[in-house]
């Protein structure tokens, strides 16, 4: 199929897209974890008038301890560098693990524009707001040996992931994240993953926005937190997934991997009925 997503099926073919957004985070490119391959594809067959680079495109802190930068990584960013040459403007909000880049915020590289954050203006006028999300780390109640002990178990997870679907691709079976299927089991992380949505969202609505746009914790999702829309792009080293806007204003997340598919649609939730006078009463 070929043209916009407004009314596909879920599952089949998704290529030749033109968009208004498309908005990409947790690329870790360096890292042997990054699913190259499947961003190059995605970023071949789908054009935007705008990309937003929401944080750890480069994993500059993995990179310190081994660098894996294969001709892969570099065409994912000639990819990238390639678009905004042709105009699609491209705004780059560096994460915690590309952290360095901040000291570029303000400035066009390349006809990059690099941001401390943005703001996205939908066709149908709603604005979010749009940063990496590792801002809310220090709101997280989570102490710091507990942080490092996360840091140290999703790296295995990740090494885990990266074997089984070699595995997996051996055996002619589509790409599947390990990472999400034991995210989902664990308690912990599941409270983790609601409690900074929630706090993102309600960041988003004080700031007078209609909804907050990240990445940071690999787990895509797109759901209302009172009346504030929260959406996570998700990754590419677990999930391969991106949020696009189509040409006819719906928001929509999409794998994109040996399968593809859209996973949820704006316009496919309901939002909340609520009185102002009740939002976020029990934050």
């Amino acid at each position: 199929m070929t043209g916009n997503i407004q009314g596909s099926t879920n599952k089949g073919s998704l290529q030749g897209n033109k968009y208004r957004a498309i908005f990409i985070s947790d690329v870790h490119l360096g890292t042997s974890a990054c699913q190259a391959e499947y961003l190059i594809d995605f970023l071949t067959e789908n054009t935007a008038d705008k990309i937003y680079l929401v944080g750890d495109i480069v994993d500059f802190i993995a990179m310190r301890k081994r660098v894996y930068f294969s001709p892969q990584h570099e065409e994912v960013l000639a990819l990238i560098l390639k678009k905004a040459r042709s105009g699609t403007q491209v705004i780059y909000i560096p994460g915690n693990h590309d952290a360095i880049m901040r000291r570029f915020c303000g400035q066009t590289i390349s006809g990059v524009d690099i941001r401390f954050s943005a703001v996205h203006e939908t066709m149908n006028g709603e604005s979010f707001y749009v940063s990496h999300g590792d801002e809310f780390d220090g709101i997280m109640q989570c102490s710091a040996w507990l942080n490092w002990l996360g840091d140290v178990s999703h790296g295995f997870l990740l090494r885990l992931n990266t074997f089984v679907n070699l595995v997996r691709k051996s055996w002619k079976l589509p790409y599947w994240s390990l990472a999400r299927a034991v995210k989902k089991r664990i308690g912990k992380a599941q409270d983790f993953i609601n409690q900074f949505e929630r706090i993102s969202a309600r960041d988003a609505y004080e700031r007078n926005y209609d909804g907050y746009i990240c990445g940071h914790i690999h787990h895509w999702q797109m759901t209302y937190h009172e009346s504030s829309l929260y959406i996570n792009d998700g990754d590419w080293v677990e999930h391969c997934t991106a949020l696009v806007e189509t040409m006819q204003g719906d928001l929509a997340i999409v794998h994109w991997a040996d399968e593809k598919e859209v996973l949820v649609r704006r316009s496919e939730l309901a939002k909340p009925e609520i009185e102002e006078s009740e939002e976020w009463v029990s934050v």
